[in-house]
């Protein structure tokens, strides 16, 4: 019987953070990938790891030739180039309201992020990752800095889905990272990338096409070089033919996206890597980090132990209806059903649990602000769930620590 991977919980999001750059430095990774659930603190985390990353240098400035001095300036200098929620900020709509006619998406010339945009002809590349994905043209005004887009001449200016503008926002960070590995001056102080849940309105199709093509960039990354001069046998002589010595940017990735997650992993599979389940037991401060290698798909069980947890000893709150329903729909899907409802077919009050779930897994169930669940609905959630269980007979790991026990006679939270 092989051993458990084991849980290796942290304090506080800086000691994760630690973990993480330990991975890929000491531990000597290429990329370390983390399948996190929404509402686990995924962006916060790119945050920190970039924010870990920063350093202050001093340089010399040399003022006008006639003044026989130099001026020491102090810049904060970082190593990481990060995609999450924060990048798409840095996009802002002109909506046109008074014409209504040329709706235009304004960049922020003031983010680190666009330094050098104009000068590195990227909008080729951007077309060719944006043609994989989706049917509409773009244009960037680098006078004015905004971007408009069309579909065809005859509809210009159109004001593009927030799925749509997700996606071209994606393409030119990709367009943007081929430049960092082709060694840009511009980027050369990027040591490592952190890609959070890069899709958020993409269908199946296209969610495997993102994670198969950043797969691609990420094992070009991670075999980059850059040439390096070398001192030739004789004292004080330079051999001016450079060579090329390894140069590899590292990745993070994170996401929620289990299809997405799974293809990255496929693609990855052969290039050193660790994987991970990132979790915040009771929405608290600390995190867990459980090792994924040898469990595929690991994170729909360990979901499944989440919501025993809460049922049995937690804290039942209504959101987690929609993740009981969202699994019920996998195992359905699993099993080559069309319906969720196929997997409670034929128990005691099967009719009741379906109506149940399709009423109570469709209200505003918002995981960043959660609501406790009324006392009837916490029953009826444990009778659907263990009677679930209780078909389908799941290995359930231990990813949190047990349950106090209660008190003799107390009643079940």
């Amino acid at each position: 019987m092989s051993e458990k991977p084991k849980i290796h919980r942290f304090n506080d999001m800086r000691k994760l953070v630690a973990r993480l750059r330990d991975d890929l430095n000491g531990g000597n990774q290429d990329f370390v990938l983390l399948y996190a659930y929404n509402g686990t603190g995924k962006t916060r985390l790119s945050m920190a790891f970039k924010d870990a990353g920063k350093k202050q240098i001093s340089r010399p400035m040399n003022v006008n030739d006639h003044v026989n001095q130099a001026l020491t300036i102090t810049e904060t200098v970082s190593d990481t180039l990060y995609f999450n929620a924060f990048t798409e900020d840095l996009f802002s709509w002109d909506n046109d309201l008074e014409k209504d006619s040329e709706r235009r998406l304004h960049i922020n010339t003031h983010s680190k992020f666009f330094k050098g945009l104009k000068d590195l002809a990227l909008d080729e590349r951007i077309g060719y990752y944006l043609g994989r994905y989706a049917d509409f043209l773009f244009d960037i005004d680098y006078d004015q800095w905004t971007v408009s887009f069309r579909k065809g001449e005859d509809a210009r200016h159109i004001k593009i889905s927030r799925g749509e503008e997700n996606i071209f926002i994606w393409c030119l960070f990709m367009a943007i990272c081929e430049r960092v590995i082709d060694g840009l001056e511009t980027y050369a102080w990027v040591k490592y990338l952190y890609i959070d849940d890069p899709i958020t309105s993409l269908d199946d199709n296209n969610a495997i096409a993102v994670a198969s093509d950043l797969a691609k960039l990420l094992r070009k990354a991670k075999s980059r070089t850059r040439p390096e001069a070398v001192v030739a046998d004789g004292p004080g002589e330079v051999d001016m033919a450079p060579r090329m010595v390894p140069a590899p940017i590292k990745a993070v990735v994170s996401s929620h996206h289990a299809l997405f997650f799974n293809v990255v992993c496929n693609e990855l599979k052969k290039d050193a890597h660790k994987k991970y389940l990132l979790q915040r037991p009771e929405r608290g401060t600390a995190y867990t980090l459980r090792a994924t290698d040898d469990t595929p798909f690991f994170h729909h069980v360990s979901m499944l132990a989440e919501l025993q947890k809460a049922a049995h000893g937690g804290t039942l709150y209504t959101y987690h209806f929609n993740m009981l329903r969202s699994i019920l729909e996998k195992t359905a899907t699993f099993f080559g059903r069309d319906d969720f409802s196929a997997c409670i077919h034929g128990l005691d009050d099967a009719e009741l649990f379906s109506r149940a779930l399709n009423l109570l897994s469709h209200g505003k169930y918002d995981i960043y602000q959660p609501s406790v669940m009324v006392d009837d609905n916490k029953k009826l959630f444990r009778q659907i769930l263990d009677a679930f269980l209780g078909r389908y007979e799941f290995v359930l790991p231990e990813v949190f620590e047990p349950p106090a026990k209660r008190r003799a006679g107390a009643p079940a939270a």
